[in-house]
């Protein structure tokens, strides 16, 4: 299914020219994507705005990051529910190979487990109860994306609470000048 996945993806416009790539396009491809329907949509302009760049960990009775950067710009959040038997983990891979191929740089990324507890990615990180799931099906990235358009910053989280309860989650930080 990976493959016919990826192949949709592609054939969609997926795969774009580093020079000519806009992070964008990954929103506009899904919002095409016949087996992801928006749930949910914001467009905000943010300051010091975080984003992690390690596993969530409890310090001092905070959940915290380690290491993790703020940055000023305008975030585009989306979470979508993935249907149709597809999955969650496959689109965000699919994702992944089109980021890889447009020249962004892996910033983050943890698989599961490593990311820490989902219920506070879901919560208090990207404020999407419904994106808590079983701890083995959370995968979370970040990517540093420089084009003409501007430096972005694109976090890609995916979660499962059952088989047909897929989850995606983007946040699409368009960095300030000078930031």
């Amino acid at each position: 299914m990976q493959l016919v996945l990826t192949a949709v993806l592609v054939a969609g416009g997926f795969a774009l020219a580093a020079e000519a790539y806009h992070p964008a396009a990954l929103l506009q491809q899904l919002e095409r994507y016949p087996h992801a329907v928006s749930i949910a949509r914001k467009v905000t302009t943010v300051r010091d705005h975080e984003i992690g760049l390690d596993a969530m960990q409890k310090s001092m009775g905070n959940w915290i990051f380690r290491n993790s950067e703020r940055l000023d710009g305008e975030l585009t959040r989306e979470t979508w529910q993935i249907i149709d038997g597809f999955t969650a983990r496959e689109v965000l891979q699919s994702l992944e190979s089109a980021l890889g191929q447009a020249g962004a740089e892996l910033l983050y990324a943890c698989d599961a487990r490593a990311c820490g507890p989902g219920a506070q990615w879901a919560s208090r990180v990207f404020n999407q109860r419904i994106l808590y799931g079983r701890a083995d099906e959370q995968r979370y990235r970040v990517y540093r994306v420089e084009s003409g358009a501007g430096t972005f910053r694109v976090v890609l989280y995916s979660g499962a609470r059952t088989s047909d309860r897929q989850y995606l989650h983007v946040d699409l930080l368009q960095l300030a000048e000078g930031a």
